[in-house]
Protein backbone atom coordinates (compact mmCIF):
# COMPACT_ATOMS: atom_id res chain seq x y z
CA UNK A 1 0.00 0.00 0.00
CA UNK A 2 1.48 3.03 -1.15
CA UNK A 3 0.71 6.69 0.53
CA UNK A 4 1.77 8.43 3.43
CA UNK A 5 2.33 6.43 6.51
CA UNK A 6 -0.90 6.68 9.08
CA UNK A 7 0.45 8.25 12.28
CA UNK A 8 -1.00 5.99 14.97
CA UNK A 9 -1.16 2.74 13.68
CA UNK A 10 1.62 1.02 11.59
CA UNK A 11 3.22 -2.21 10.60
CA UNK A 12 6.71 -3.63 11.09
CA UNK A 13 7.95 -5.34 7.86
CA UNK A 14 11.56 -7.16 8.52
CA UNK A 15 13.31 -8.34 5.78
CA UNK A 16 15.14 -11.20 6.41
CA UNK A 17 17.77 -13.99 5.17
CA UNK A 18 17.99 -17.81 6.56
CA UNK A 19 20.01 -20.86 5.46
CA UNK A 20 17.16 -23.95 5.18
CA UNK A 21 19.50 -26.67 6.33
CA UNK A 22 18.60 -26.84 9.78
CA UNK A 23 15.17 -25.60 9.88
CA UNK A 24 12.10 -27.47 9.16
CA UNK A 25 10.69 -25.04 6.90
CA UNK A 26 9.41 -21.33 8.10
CA UNK A 27 6.43 -22.10 9.58
CA UNK A 28 6.11 -23.15 12.71
CA UNK A 29 5.49 -26.99 13.90
CA UNK A 30 5.13 -27.78 17.73
CA UNK A 31 8.52 -29.90 18.47
CA UNK A 32 10.40 -28.35 15.09
CA UNK A 33 12.71 -26.09 14.74
CA UNK A 34 11.39 -23.00 12.42
CA UNK A 35 12.43 -19.39 11.06
CA UNK A 36 9.09 -18.25 12.19
CA UNK A 37 9.57 -19.66 15.67
CA UNK A 38 13.16 -18.44 16.11
CA UNK A 39 12.13 -15.03 14.72
CA UNK A 40 9.02 -14.69 16.95
CA UNK A 41 10.75 -15.35 19.85
CA UNK A 42 13.36 -13.04 19.69
CA UNK A 43 10.66 -10.46 18.86
CA UNK A 44 9.08 -10.94 22.09
CA UNK A 45 11.59 -11.12 23.75
CA UNK A 46 12.66 -7.21 22.75
CA UNK A 47 9.50 -6.05 22.97
CA UNK A 48 8.16 -7.69 25.85
CA UNK A 49 4.46 -9.25 24.38
CA UNK A 50 3.13 -11.63 21.95
CA UNK A 51 3.58 -11.27 18.50
CA UNK A 52 1.68 -12.32 15.28
CA UNK A 53 3.59 -12.82 12.18
CA UNK A 54 2.98 -13.31 8.94
CA UNK A 55 5.64 -14.02 6.11
CA UNK A 56 5.64 -13.05 2.00
CA UNK A 57 5.55 -17.13 1.56
CA UNK A 58 6.50 -19.98 3.57
CA UNK A 59 9.45 -22.26 2.57
CA UNK A 60 9.21 -26.13 2.80
CA UNK A 61 12.02 -27.78 4.85
CA UNK A 62 15.46 -27.17 3.91
CA UNK A 63 15.01 -24.49 1.83
CA UNK A 64 17.00 -21.16 2.03
CA UNK A 65 15.66 -17.37 1.51
CA UNK A 66 17.79 -14.52 1.06
CA UNK A 67 15.26 -12.19 0.58
CA UNK A 68 11.93 -13.00 3.18
CA UNK A 69 9.49 -10.42 4.09
CA UNK A 70 7.86 -10.55 7.12
CA UNK A 71 4.66 -8.57 8.90
CA UNK A 72 3.63 -7.51 12.10
CA UNK A 73 1.78 -5.17 14.12
CA UNK A 74 3.89 -2.37 15.70
CA UNK A 75 2.42 -0.11 18.78
CA UNK A 76 2.83 3.73 18.77
CA UNK A 77 5.21 3.38 21.70
CA UNK A 78 6.92 1.34 20.28
CA UNK A 79 8.27 3.35 17.28
CA UNK A 80 10.12 6.07 19.83
CA UNK A 81 12.41 3.49 20.20
CA UNK A 82 16.33 4.02 17.66
CA UNK A 83 15.44 2.00 15.12
CA UNK A 84 19.32 0.94 14.76
CA UNK A 85 19.32 -0.27 18.29
CA UNK A 86 16.00 -2.62 17.07
CA UNK A 87 18.53 -3.69 14.24
CA UNK A 88 21.22 -4.85 16.40
CA UNK A 89 18.82 -6.25 19.26
CA UNK A 90 17.21 -8.67 16.54
CA UNK A 91 20.35 -9.21 14.79
CA UNK A 92 21.77 -10.74 18.83
CA UNK A 93 18.66 -12.43 19.83
CA UNK A 94 17.97 -14.75 16.39
CA UNK A 95 20.15 -17.34 15.61
CA UNK A 96 23.40 -17.56 13.35
CA UNK A 97 21.17 -19.09 10.64
CA UNK A 98 19.12 -16.52 10.33
CA UNK A 99 20.16 -12.75 9.33
CA UNK A 100 18.30 -9.15 9.85
CA UNK A 101 18.22 -7.61 6.26
CA UNK A 102 16.11 -4.37 6.68
CA UNK A 103 13.60 -2.58 8.90
CA UNK A 104 10.33 -1.16 7.20
CA UNK A 105 7.00 0.20 8.12
CA UNK A 106 3.96 0.32 6.34
CA UNK A 107 0.48 1.82 6.46
CA UNK A 108 -2.21 -0.23 8.74
CA UNK A 109 -3.27 -3.33 7.02
CA UNK A 110 -0.38 -3.77 5.03
CA UNK A 111 0.42 -7.57 4.77
CA UNK A 112 3.36 -9.35 3.50
CA UNK A 113 1.31 -11.95 2.35
CA UNK A 114 -1.78 -10.73 0.59
CA UNK A 115 0.29 -7.80 -0.38
CA UNK A 116 2.80 -9.32 -2.30
CA UNK A 117 2.82 -8.84 -6.56
CA UNK A 118 5.10 -11.01 -6.94
CA UNK A 119 7.70 -13.89 -5.34
CA UNK A 120 10.63 -14.39 -6.81
CA UNK A 121 12.68 -18.17 -6.61
CA UNK A 122 16.29 -18.86 -8.10
CA UNK A 123 17.14 -22.93 -8.13
CA UNK A 124 20.30 -23.70 -8.96
CA UNK A 125 22.20 -26.60 -10.42
CA UNK A 126 25.39 -27.98 -10.49
CA UNK A 127 26.37 -29.98 -13.58
CA UNK A 128 29.52 -32.70 -13.97
CA UNK A 129 31.42 -35.08 -12.18
CA UNK A 130 33.12 -32.34 -9.72
CA UNK A 131 31.33 -32.05 -6.59
CA UNK A 132 30.84 -28.15 -5.98
CA UNK A 133 32.84 -26.42 -3.11
CA UNK A 134 31.31 -23.06 -1.75
CA UNK A 135 27.97 -24.39 -3.45
CA UNK A 136 27.73 -27.92 -1.76
CA UNK A 137 25.04 -26.42 0.57
CA UNK A 138 23.10 -24.02 -1.36
CA UNK A 139 22.68 -26.29 -5.27
CA UNK A 140 21.87 -29.51 -6.23
CA UNK A 141 24.66 -31.63 -7.83
CA UNK A 142 23.84 -34.20 -10.30
CA UNK A 143 26.07 -35.28 -12.93
CA UNK A 144 24.56 -35.11 -16.11
CA UNK A 145 24.81 -32.52 -18.70
CA UNK A 146 21.81 -30.68 -19.30
CA UNK A 147 20.42 -29.68 -22.28
CA UNK A 148 19.81 -26.05 -21.59
CA UNK A 149 17.62 -25.15 -25.34
CA UNK A 150 15.36 -28.10 -24.60
CA UNK A 151 14.71 -27.22 -20.68
CA UNK A 152 13.85 -23.59 -21.97
CA UNK A 153 12.14 -24.71 -24.58
CA UNK A 154 9.95 -26.72 -22.26
CA UNK A 155 9.34 -23.84 -19.76
CA UNK A 156 7.78 -21.76 -22.29
CA UNK A 157 4.38 -23.60 -21.85
CA UNK A 158 4.40 -22.35 -17.49
CA UNK A 159 4.41 -18.50 -18.03
CA UNK A 160 0.93 -17.18 -17.70
CA UNK A 161 -1.97 -18.62 -15.70
CA UNK A 162 -2.45 -22.04 -15.50
CA UNK A 163 -4.13 -25.17 -12.96
CA UNK A 164 -0.82 -26.22 -11.61
CA UNK A 165 -2.06 -29.39 -10.06
CA UNK A 166 0.19 -31.36 -11.75
CA UNK A 167 3.15 -29.77 -9.94
CA UNK A 168 1.88 -29.97 -6.13
CA UNK A 169 2.13 -31.82 -3.74
CA UNK A 170 -0.94 -34.25 -3.90
CA UNK A 171 -1.87 -33.70 0.47
CA UNK A 172 -1.83 -30.14 -0.97
CA UNK A 173 -3.62 -30.19 -3.57
CA UNK A 174 -6.18 -32.18 -2.23
CA UNK A 175 -6.94 -29.92 1.11
CA UNK A 176 -6.97 -26.89 -1.68
CA UNK A 177 -9.90 -28.46 -3.32
CA UNK A 178 -11.58 -29.22 -0.14
CA UNK A 179 -11.58 -26.04 1.28
CA UNK A 180 -12.63 -24.62 -2.55
CA UNK A 181 -9.72 -22.81 -3.31
CA UNK A 182 -7.89 -22.50 -6.96
CA UNK A 183 -5.25 -24.65 -7.81
CA UNK A 184 -4.07 -21.92 -10.40
CA UNK A 185 -1.29 -19.73 -10.41
CA UNK A 186 0.05 -17.22 -12.67
CA UNK A 187 3.97 -17.14 -13.37
CA UNK A 188 5.24 -14.23 -15.05
CA UNK A 189 8.84 -15.81 -16.16
CA UNK A 190 10.86 -18.90 -16.07
CA UNK A 191 14.33 -18.56 -17.09
CA UNK A 192 16.85 -21.16 -17.51
CA UNK A 193 20.71 -19.88 -18.10
CA UNK A 194 23.87 -21.00 -17.51
CA UNK A 195 26.18 -18.48 -15.37
CA UNK A 196 28.94 -19.17 -12.70
CA UNK A 197 28.58 -18.03 -8.98
CA UNK A 198 31.59 -18.08 -6.59
CA UNK A 199 33.98 -19.52 -9.03
CA UNK A 200 31.81 -22.71 -10.13
CA UNK A 201 29.64 -23.05 -13.14
CA UNK A 202 25.74 -23.25 -12.59
CA UNK A 203 22.67 -23.74 -14.42
CA UNK A 204 20.18 -21.17 -12.92
CA UNK A 205 16.54 -21.76 -12.93
CA UNK A 206 15.02 -18.16 -11.73
CA UNK A 207 10.82 -18.59 -11.55
CA UNK A 208 8.53 -15.91 -11.23
CA UNK A 209 4.67 -15.61 -10.54
CA UNK A 210 2.00 -14.59 -8.19
CA UNK A 211 2.44 -17.00 -5.85
CA UNK A 212 2.93 -20.86 -5.62
CA UNK A 213 1.45 -23.85 -4.70
CA UNK A 214 3.32 -26.69 -1.76
CA UNK A 215 6.79 -27.73 -3.77
CA UNK A 216 5.33 -26.31 -7.45
CA UNK A 217 9.03 -25.02 -8.29
CA UNK A 218 10.57 -27.92 -7.16
CA UNK A 219 8.97 -29.91 -9.13
CA UNK A 220 9.07 -28.23 -12.18
CA UNK A 221 12.44 -28.03 -11.82
CA UNK A 222 12.72 -31.38 -11.29
CA UNK A 223 10.13 -31.93 -14.33
CA UNK A 224 13.02 -29.43 -16.60
CA UNK A 225 15.34 -31.36 -15.53
CA UNK A 226 14.25 -34.28 -16.96
CA UNK A 227 13.88 -32.72 -20.51
CA UNK A 228 17.45 -31.51 -19.99
CA UNK A 229 19.14 -35.15 -19.42
CA UNK A 230 16.82 -36.27 -22.37
CA UNK A 231 14.86 -38.37 -20.16
CA UNK A 232 11.83 -36.81 -21.82
CA UNK A 233 10.97 -33.97 -24.70
CA UNK A 234 10.52 -30.59 -24.66
CA UNK A 235 6.78 -30.77 -25.48
CA UNK A 236 6.12 -33.31 -22.19
CA UNK A 237 6.16 -30.96 -19.50
CA UNK A 238 3.03 -29.33 -21.67
CA UNK A 239 1.03 -32.42 -21.55
CA UNK A 240 1.67 -32.75 -18.08
CA UNK A 241 0.71 -29.19 -17.21
CA UNK A 242 -2.80 -30.53 -19.22
CA UNK A 243 -2.83 -33.84 -17.25
CA UNK A 244 -4.12 -32.10 -13.61
CA UNK A 245 -2.11 -34.96 -12.35
CA UNK A 246 0.86 -35.03 -9.77
CA UNK A 247 1.79 -38.79 -11.53
CA UNK A 248 1.84 -36.62 -14.72
CA UNK A 249 4.89 -34.69 -13.89
CA UNK A 250 8.51 -35.21 -13.15
CA UNK A 251 10.62 -35.77 -9.53
CA UNK A 252 10.62 -32.98 -7.01
CA UNK A 253 14.01 -31.47 -6.93
CA UNK A 254 15.60 -31.61 -3.37
CA UNK A 255 15.24 -28.43 -0.98
CA UNK A 256 18.65 -27.62 -1.12
CA UNK A 257 19.27 -25.68 -4.26
CA UNK A 258 16.27 -23.56 -3.64
CA UNK A 259 16.66 -19.98 -2.49
CA UNK A 260 13.10 -17.39 -2.14
CA UNK A 261 14.84 -14.51 -3.67
CA UNK A 262 12.60 -11.74 -3.70
CA UNK A 263 9.50 -10.20 -3.34
CA UNK A 264 8.21 -7.50 -5.17
CA UNK A 265 5.58 -4.89 -3.75
CA UNK A 266 3.77 -1.76 -4.58
CA UNK A 267 6.02 1.44 -4.83
CA UNK A 268 6.38 3.54 -1.83
CA UNK A 269 4.33 0.46 0.30
CA UNK A 270 7.73 -0.07 2.41
CA UNK A 271 9.31 2.46 3.96
CA UNK A 272 12.81 2.04 6.10
CA UNK A 273 12.81 2.27 9.37
CA UNK A 274 15.58 5.03 10.17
Amino acid sequence: MAGQLGQDKRVLVLKIGYRGREFSGYAEQEGQRTVAGELRRALETLLRRPCELTCAGRTDAGVSAVSQYVSMPIQADELEQEPRRVWRSLAALTPEDISIHGLYLADEGFSARFDALERCYRYRIVCGNCQPVLLSECAWWIRSVLDVDAMQAAAKCLEGEHDFTSFCKVSSATQIREDGRSLHRCLSAVSIQPTQELGEDVVAIDVTGNAFLHNMVRIIVGSLVEVGRGNRPPTWLEEALKQKDRRAAGPTAPACGLVFSDVRYAKGALRPWQ
